[in-house]
Order: C-alpha cells, then structure tokens, then sequence
C-alpha cells in the first residue's frame, strides 16, 4: 500500500514562490490561476510581516490542494468527478467535471481555482509535461501532486525545484521513508486539523 505526501519545512521555507512557479510551468496553469500560493501568516497582505518594525517576523505558509484522507471535495462531487486514487491523490477527471464548484465550496483550504473562460495562456501555447491533460473552459482545477511525475516516479515539480530543499514527498505508509522518519523525529502540524479532513501535506520546524 503505498500514500503519497509531502512535508514542508516552514524553517527553511523563505517564501521566494519558486514553487508556484514551477507547479505553474509543469502543469500548463493558464494566466491568472495559480495551483500553490505563498501566504504570510497573519498578515492580510501579499508580501508582509508580522510586528512592528525593526522587531519583524514573518512565517510563509505554501498551500495547495491538502490531498486529504478524508476530503470534503469528494463527499459533494455529484458527477464523481473528484475522486482519490490509489496512492492517496485527490484528483480530478475533468470529463466528469460539470463546473458546479461544489467542490471549491466544501474545500476549507481554498484549494482549487476555476475556468472561468477559455484559458489563456502567454505565450499562447500549451507548455510543462506533455502528458498532463489540457483543462478546458468550465471545469475546476487544482494540484494533482504532479501525478503525471509521480506516476514515473519522479517527485513532484514543486519539491524537485524548491531552492532551500523545504520540501521532502514520499510514502507515508512506509515506515523507512524520508518524509516518515522526518513526521516521527520533528514537531509537525497539519492545517485545519479540527476539520476532519486528514491532510496528507504537514508542516513542521
């Protein structure tokens, strides 16, 4: 049995977006959607800190889809569009998909993001993996864990490519994994735990 997850590194995490980026580039996200945003605990801005200056502290947080064991996305979809697959991934058959964004509404983690319109693109053609599939107009789409890498097994983009080596994925389910062994020695947090949903993205220090 095999459980994807990742774990972040909110140490090492410098809050530089180069996660966002290349989860961006890699899955072919079209312009004014993004799959991982970086958010500045307790502040209500982009780019702020917590404190008054020169006493300043500030904590990013990368957040995308949590790939919960227990999702809310996944008890609303009316068409069986999302689902969880067999490593543990929350996904989506976009086929399946009929844009009621009942999915986005259960979702405490404001996760995915919606074509509104015909996705645009700049420079105006298809870019990333050639195997991750091409979301039309009026379909909700989020973060696959980069199945179409995974599947290979290859990391996901946004660890592959992460500066300060925050990010560590693998096999919840095996005891001998980095990111296990990383949950047993090190004080980790999971976002809104009281939800219920059991995340299988963790934060710890």
């Amino acid at each position: 049995m095999t459980r994807y997850g990742i774990a972040i590194n909110l140490d090492r995490c410098t809050g530089c977006n180069t996660c966002a980026v290349a989860c961006k580039m890699q899955n072919n996200v079209p312009m004014g959607m993004m799959w991982v945003r970086v958010v500045n605990e307790g502040c209500d801005a982009e780019v702020g800190a917590q404190g008054t200056y020169p006493n300043l502290t500030r904590v990013t947080i990368p957040i995308a889809c949590q790939h919960c064991e227990n999702p809310a996305c996944l008890k609303v979809c009316p068409t069986g569009a999302t689902y969880k697959d067999e490593v543990g991934r929350v996904e989506i058959d976009y086929d399946k998909c009929i844009g009621c964004r009942m999915c986005m509404a259960a979702c405490p983690y404001n996760a995915r993001v919606f074509n509104w319109e015909e996705p645009r693109r700049d420079p105006d053609f298809n870019y990333g993996d050639k195997d991750v599939p091409v979301r039309p107009k009026g379909v909700a789409e989020k973060c696959t864990m980069c199945k179409e890498r995974t599947d290979r097994g290859e990391e996901p983009m946004c660890v592959r490519c992460c500066l300060s080596k925050a990010r560590v994925f693998g096999d919840l389910d095996d005891p001998d994994s980095e990111i296990s062994r990383i949950l047993r020695e090190r004080r980790s947090t999971r976002l809104l735990e009281e939800k219920g949903t059991e995340p299988q993205i963790y934060y710890y220090e």
